[in-house]
């Protein structure tokens, strides 16, 4: 795709990657940090980390800590590539460059695929608290939440980073509390607690239903971890490139550790594993235990900031990958234009047209409908994973001695730690085919990458004929 030679010079050029012209329009380091903090924190720790918990007991410790290495692996490969090739600044050039146009293709438009599902998804859960709360139409509510995200998106760089360091402070802190609270619960520091020590760890049966419902949190875990790499892209726009990618990188391990594992843990001293609730978060459980008025409301609230905090962030992903498949000929080249402040406009009106679209489908269409999205959606994760994995032992294989030893991220144990990390997605995918409860999600995703690499093909063809022409 060549560059526009007709825009404003004000306005950067197409090709490259959306940064601001202005330092004062970028994201600032600690955007991106509390990003890589917090971004993938949603409503699938608030709530569905209970399920996971009641299913393998204190294994889903194992499932958490297995699933956080395969995503750590997953961002230190990211972390190695964007600072071997700093100018590309997006997986899909990295699948592109390493192994070929159709991956970057066919990874670029899952990953917008798979984020777009999530936006609406979102939209609908946020407008459904909202709307009970107001007791005002969810749809609206819906409308109104895409509408004020997109402009924040559309806006600047910045804007999205302030209104995300927010949000994510929001998950962050109640994250804290639970862990300083269930520290100073076990010791009876609290207000009319006493001594508990491990013993509800202690209780809690390890395999309580055996080693497959352990496997099958490792899934849930690394669909949860997904959104991590967001602040790899987002490392590209902040105010020192190379720098935020090496700090987002090393962010990722303790992070799972503190945020997942450690509310896991959190959650098994305060609460004997009997008393764990089925019907609602166990988190407000905890802070109930821990003498917290109205912990219920409190993280009904925290869980909105959630949920608003991924529509915000998933806007961004999308945005920025349709800005890429633009800028490689794969999406209209009209998506490429920017405004002054650098933000990619169009890409993002377009990907928050799709999570409007998505939405509208749950409210006024089958409820099938909205269902085979979500679902068609459900393992895409793996699959860009797994792209993921294959670039970088494909781009590690390229680099002399020399770049690989001057490399600030580097994958360890290559290429080792790398084939392991890909065979475990796969083994993860395999689990979600024959587990009853996720089968359906497994194939349609397998469906839908059949359906991109065949859209890719068809537009080689017709390309490769127009240019013989």
């Amino acid at each position: 795709m060549s560059e526009s030679t007709s825009a404003k010079p004000s306005s950067p050029p197409r090709g490259e990657w959306p940064r601001s012209g202005s330092r004062r329009e970028r994201l600032k380091n600690r955007h991106v940090t509390l990003l890589a903090i917090g971004g993938c924190i949603g409503a699938s720790l608030f709530v569905g980390i209970g399920e996971v918990v009641r299913s393998a007991g204190a294994g889903a410790i194992l499932s958490y800590v297995i699933g956080g290495v395969i995503v750590f692996f997953v961002m230190r490969m990211l972390g190695e590539m964007a600072t071997a090739r700093p100018d590309l600044g997006s997986f899909v050039d990295y699948a592109r460059e390493s192994l070929g146009a159709w991956a970057g293709f066919s990874v670029g438009w899952m990953y917008w695929y798979f984020f777009v599902g999530v936006i609406a998804f979102e939209a609908v859960v946020a407008g459904q608290i909202v709307g009970g709360w107001l007791g005002i139409p969810s749809w609206i509510c819906s409308l109104v939440i895409m509408v004020v995200f997109v402009g924040v998106n559309t806006y600047s760089a910045r804007s999205f980073g302030e209104s995300e360091f927010f949000l994510a402070s929001v998950k962050v802190g109640t994250i804290v509390v639970l862990v300083v609270g269930a520290v100073l619960f076990v010791l009876g520091l609290l207000p009319g607690a006493h001594f508990v020590g491990v013993s509800n760890l202690g209780h809690a049966p390890f395999l309580v239903n055996g080693f497959e419902p352990v496997v099958r949190g490792v899934v849930t875990a690394v669909l949860s971890y997904f959104g991590t790499e967001i602040a790899v892209i987002a490392s590209a726009e902040s105010e020192d490139p190379g720098r935020a990618v090496v700090r987002t990188t090393r962010l990722a391990a303790w992070r799972i550790v503190l945020f997942f594992v450690g509310s896991v843990v959190a959650l098994l001293l305060v609460l004997p594993f009997s008393e764990l609730p089925t019907d609602s978060s166990p988190f407000a459980a905890a802070f109930s235990r821990f003498g917290i008025p109205f912990s219920a409301q409190i993280v009904d609230v925290v869980l909105l900031v959630a949920v608003l905090s991924i529509v915000n962030s998933s806007i961004y992903a999308c945005s920025r990958t349709l800005f890429r498949l633009s800028a490689n000929g794969w999406a209209p080249a009209s998506v490429t234009t920017r405004n002054r402040r650098g933000v990619p406009w169009r890409a993002v009106l377009l990907s928050g047209s799709g999570g409007v679209l998505g939405a509208a489908i749950n409210f006024f269409a089958s409820e099938k409908a909205f269902a085979f999205i979500l679902d068609s959606a459900g393992a895409v994760a793996l699959i860009v994973y797994a792209f993921i994995c294959l670039s970088q032992l494909r781009m590690r294989a390229r680099l002399s001695a020399d770049e690989v030893a001057r490399l600030p991220v580097r994958m360890w144990c290559h290429p080792w730690f790398a084939a392991l990390c890909a065979l475990a997605l796969v083994a993860t995918d395999v689990v979600m085919l024959v587990h009853s409860d996720t089968r359906i999600q497994a194939a349609l995703s397998l469906v839908a990458l059949a359906v991109v690499l065949c859209a890719y093909g068809i537009l080689a063809a017709v390309r490769k004929r127009a240019r013989n022409s």
